[in-house]
């Protein structure tokens, strides 16, 4: 009975996610700790020496977990589009851009039945995004242009609602990036204007 209350006063001083270094911070035994609270499903494993507190939180948001994982980072591409409304297809795909190097798809890691996928992005195209309730998520605008670079195509461009883009913010972005992609939304756009 005494380690159940030692590992549920624990459990109580680690946030909704954490890492094995947190839990070093809380006892000297921290392998032995999270070896029981896992056993007990008091937490859930994410992937090696990250974990979810999820006996006290539940499980986090798709997003959320994916940004923790590979920190600086942002939720884009698809899953984005599909958030902002952009794209009406239900991506079965997380892409998270990164400026960490542990990526491509033998670093994939399976989250409520998603796929989180991790994609390096130099610190120049490392912008567009905003904070949303403890993740980052790429503005409408990033997400097609990262999805261009990082994909070289669009998912299903003619069922894309293109409405909600501001394409004055589009193009400047589009600068930032290789001439090709530029010219991609260019084609985009022009297609979405004709009748």
């Amino acid at each position: 009975m005494e380690n159940n209350k030692s590992t549920l006063k624990r459990l109580r001083l680690l946030p909704g996610l954490f890492r094995k270094q947190d839990v070093e911070k809380l006892t000297p035994h921290s392998a032995v700790f999270l070896s029981r609270a896992l056993r007990k499903g008091l937490i859930h494993r994410l992937n090696r020496g990250n974990y979810v507190n999820s006996f006290l939180y539940g499980s986090p948001r798709v997003e959320e977990a994916a940004c923790f994982l590979r920190p600086p980072a942002y939720v884009t591409c698809e899953w984005a589009l599909h958030f902002h409304g952009i794209s009406l297809q239900s991506p079965v795909v997380c892409t998270v851009a990164t400026l960490n190097s542990a990526v491509g798809r033998e670093r994939r890691i399976e989250y409520q039945g998603v796929s989180i996928e991790f994609s390096k992005i130099s610190q120049a195209l490392f912008f567009g995004f905003t904070f949303m309730d403890r993740f980052y998520m790429a503005t409408p605008e990033k997400a097609l242009l990262d999805a261009l670079h990082l994909r070289k195509r669009l998912p299903t461009p003619d069922e894309l609602e293109l409405e909600g883009i501001r394409e004055d913010a589009l193009r400047e972005m589009a600068g930032k990036f290789p001439r090709t992609v530029s010219i991609k939304i260019a084609a985009l756009l022009e297609a979405h204007r004709r009748p």
